[in-house]
């Protein structure tokens, strides 16, 4: 029996929600929340800013130049924290690799 199809977070990874997870605002809680079957997450604000920048098309050495950027510090401080944020969604299940689109 196959379980999750649970990712290895590195570098070049492309990670993106499971089709059956959404990211969204939650306005009665006023809180971001990740809305899965039976499940709900809520990721601190810097985690939400993470997930955005996840479509499928970044890598996460792409998320990591955008957020270094944007906040003036070391990069690899930051794509550091970034795989360990997201390879602890991916271990929930709230996250997997984009698949590469074939023609």
């Amino acid at each position: 029996m196959a379980g999750p199809r649970n990712i290895s977070v590195s570098e070049a990874s492309r990670p993106v929600l499971p089709r059956h997870a959404k990211l969204k605002y939650d306005e009665t809680r006023q809180v971001w929340v990740i809305l899965a079957p039976e499940r709900v997450l809520a990721p601190d604000e810097i985690a939400v800013e993470v997930l955005q920048l996840c479509n499928g098309e970044r890598n996460v050495g792409d998320v990591a130049d955008q957020l270094a950027a944007k906040y003036a510090a070391p990069r690899e401080a930051i794509l550091a924290d970034v795989v360990v944020m997201l390879q602890d969604l991916a271990d929930k299940g709230f996250l997997t690799e984009a698949r590469e689109k074939t023609s």
